[in-house]
């Protein structure tokens, strides 16, 4: 490697980038970002409110069908369960409670095999 040339003064490429000062930015800065406008707590949960409103209407109205049918099909098993216990007195729960202790058994058998 040869000698630098000394006729010219070396010219340190950092310090003069520190001398030109900082860099102007091209876009927002930080602070600008951060004082932008934003919306507040109440628009927020209009817009929310907006949005859940614009649902279908025929998945809605399929929903209130499937609801309708569910709500009767309970009231049928309901009235079914209620006839069965009303008929059969409290001997249904002694049989349910003779049961569940047979499962019971059942279990823990399987559970020592």
């Amino acid at each position: 490697m040869g000698k630098r040339d000394t006729r010219f003064s070396y010219a340190n490429p950092i310090a003069m980038a520190r001398a030109r000062g900082p860099r102007p930015s091209d876009g927002p800065t930080i602070q600008d970002y951060l004082n932008r406008p934003r919306p507040s707590w109440e628009e927020l949960k209009q817009l929310k409110e907006q949005k859940s409103k614009k649902g279908s209407s025929s998945l809605a109205a399929w929903e209130e069908q499937m609801n309708e049918k569910f709500r009767e099909d309970l009231k049928k098993h309901r009235d079914k369960v209620l006839a069965s216990q009303e008929g059969q007195g409290s001997s249904s729960s002694s049989l349910s409670h003779k049961k569940k202790k047979e499962k019971k058994k059942s279990k823990k058998k399987k559970k020592a095999r």
